[in-house]
């Protein structure tokens, strides 16, 4: 290779990588800033004894979701629902308890029988909304856990609750 090819090659590879990491530092620092968290649902909580029901994509689980089966990916969002230990407000102070010690875990809601958490990625700063609510007449916890952008979420909120349902089981 003559060496003006081999000057305009390199030129063009030092550019090429330049612009990548020009470009992943910018979708890190927009991510930092905020611009992967999305908005806030305005339609969380209890309604007539359920949770929101799950995405028509692949970004959320819900132990309700056969409640919703309305669409396949409703039925593909099923999670068992988490046990009811002790009185609703001790089961649920365990779960605060367990999930705040997950990374990137805020607590946005808590009342007697109801928690909303708030999970965001390090990096890019995605947020997940996971609420739990002591259902009385199943004596279970519900769940549901939604990514709040995106069509898929490579099964973390799935990951998350089992996680939960696994610390839950060893702290007794």
């Amino acid at each position: 290779m003559n060496r003006r090819k081999r000057m305009a090659w390199v030129t063009w590879v030092t550019w090429l990588v330049g612009g990548g990491l020009l470009l992943v530092l910018a979708t890190l620092a927009a991510g930092q800033l905020g611009a992967f968290s999305g908005a806030p649902p305005a339609d969380l909580g209890v309604h007539d004894g359920r949770l929101k029901a799950p995405s028509l994509t692949a970004n959320s689980v819900s132990s309700q979701a056969a409640l919703h089966a309305g669409h396949p990916q409703q039925k593909a969002a099923m999670v068992a629902p988490l046990p009811l230990r002790g009185t609703p407000t001790e089961a649920l102070q365990r779960l605060r308890t367990v999930a705040l010690a997950l990374p990137g875990a805020r607590l946005v809601t808590q009342r007697d029988d109801y928690l909303h958490l708030q999970f965001s990625t390090r990096w890019l700063g995605f947020v997940d909304d996971a609420e739990f609510w002591a259902d009385p007449a199943q004596q279970a916890i519900q769940v549901r856990s939604a990514s709040r952008l995106g069509r898929k979420d490579f099964e973390v909120n799935r990951a998350r609750v089992e996680q939960l349902r696994s610390a839950l089981a060893a702290a007794g």
